[in-house]
Formats: C-alpha cells, sequence, structure tokens
C-alpha cells in the first residue's frame, strides 16, 4: 500500500504540474476538454522572396540533398522524363492514377508502364519496378522539401517508398517560400480528407554510429526533380 501511495503522490505531482503550465484548472466534470493557452505567433509565416528568388532557392536546395535537380519549360517535361528513363535505364515505370499523360506519351517502346489504377499495384510488382514517376502538391524553397498528400498524379503513399527511383515533376507556382505557408497550405488535406503527408529532402538516407552515410534503405536512392518554370 505504502509503494501504491507513493505512486498516487508522483502522479498528482506530475499533473499538478501539467495545470500549472498550461495554466488551467481542471474541471471534477469528465467530459470538460481542458482549453489549451493561446499560441504565440510571433514567427514569421510569409516569405519575402520573389516567384524568381523561390524557383532557384528550391532548386538550390533540393541539390545540395544529392538529388538532381532541373528547371525545364513545361513542353519539355515529357522529352525530359524520356530522356531520364533512357540514360537511367528504366524499363519499368510506375505511374500514380491521374499523372498527366504529355509526361509519359514519348517513353520509348521498351519503357513499360506500370499503372496503379484501376487496380493498385502490388508490393512485389512496386518493388521490382525501375522507377516512379510522380507530381507533387507542394515545394518548399526554405528547406528543399517536397510535399506530396496523396493526391491527383501523386497516388498512394508506398508508390514512393519502394522503387528505387524516384522522377518528380512539380511547377514553379506549386513552391511556397516557407515552412509555415506549406502547413496551412496542409490544413485541408489534414482536416477534411485524411490522406497522408510525405514530405521529402532528397533522397532516403541514414547514417550509422559512425556516420557512415546509407542511401535508400527508406525509399528511393535517388531521386531526379524537373521543375516546370511559369510561363511569363
Amino acid at each position: 500500500m505504502v509503494e501504491g501511495a507513493k505512486m498516487s503522490e508522483s502522479k498528482d505531482v506530475i499533473l499538478g504540474r501539467i495545470r500549472g503550465a498550461l495554466k488551467k484548472e481542471v474541471s471534477d466534470k469528465a467530459d470538460d476538454l481542458l482549453a489549451l493557452p493561446d499560441i504565440l505567433r510571433s514567427y514569421e509565416q510569409q516569405s519575402s522572396h520573389s516567384d524568381e528568388e523561390k524557383l532557384h532557392l528550391f532548386a538550390e536546395r533540393v541539390s545540395e540533398y544529392r538529388a538532381v535537380t532541373e528547371i525545364i519549360a513545361e513542353e519539355d517535361t515529357g522529352e525530359r522524363i524520356r530522356t531520364i528513363c533512357s540514360e537511367s535505364g528504366v524499363k519499368s515505370l510506375v505511374v500514380p492514377g491521374g499523372i498527366d499523360e504529355k509526361w509519359v506519351s514519348t517513353l520509348d517502346d521498351g519503357v513499360r508502364l506500370l499503372r496503379d489504377e484501376p487496380e493498385p499495384l502490388t508490393k512485389e510488382e512496386l518493388n521490382n519496378s525501375d522507377a516512379v514517376l510522380t507530381g507533387a502538391f507542394l515545394g518548399v524553397a526554405q528547406t528543399g522539401t517536397i510535399i506530396l498528400n496523396a493526391g491527383t498524379g501523386q497516388g498512394r503513399r508506398v508508390l514512393t517508398l519502394l522503387p528505387d527511383f524516384h522522377i518528380c515533376v512539380i511547377r514553379q507556382e506549386q513552391i511556397v517560400g516557407i515552412i509555415p505557408q506549406a502547413i496551412k497550405k496542409l490544413d485541408s488535406t489534414v482536416i477534411e480528407t485524411g490522406r497522408p503527408v510525405t514530405m521529402i529532402s532528397g533522397p532516403s538516407a541514414t547514417s550509422d554510429i559512425e556516420l557512415n552515410r546509407v542511401e535508400g534503405v527508406h525509399g528511393p536512392r535517388r531521386l531526379h526533380v524537373l521543375v516546370i518554370k511559369q510561363k511569363s
């Protein structure tokens, strides 16, 4: 009993500290919710960069993660994807539902398209594929992060985790300056749809205790990003 009393006393101390930190009293009624204090939002919420500055900063930051980044014209997208597949030896390319068909219309006959719709691909098919091609929801210039929200042209989360090579196409107008802007744009995805959000900052990489870098452990080992420049 003594030990139980000590545990109860410790619990009361911990909960008391939490209540004090929140500066609120907890009601005895079980159905009352603990109201959180107002959150100070004095941090930067809008970027001061111009569209052109965001474009080049994004490309620079993505490249720093050992990814290949190109800024291209929209009409060149299909040809660049064809060339990337040819030069990389891609023979099987995974594409999600809703992909822009112009992006894959010029592929060589030797490249087999593995479409994830209407029937979803198996994990074995994804794992044995050479590459995946997707669009994106957002890009963040500040961090060089690509954000996918499982929307049209992006597909299920697993599509960008199992293939070894990810080719990602993003438009200049999808690039925001800083993280708070991106989080705000993700509200509808999280609150209304509940779809998973994937944030990509370069190829998948990890390191062991001796800091030996290993790529491709938790996702694609290679990442090639095509940024479609907005027409003036």
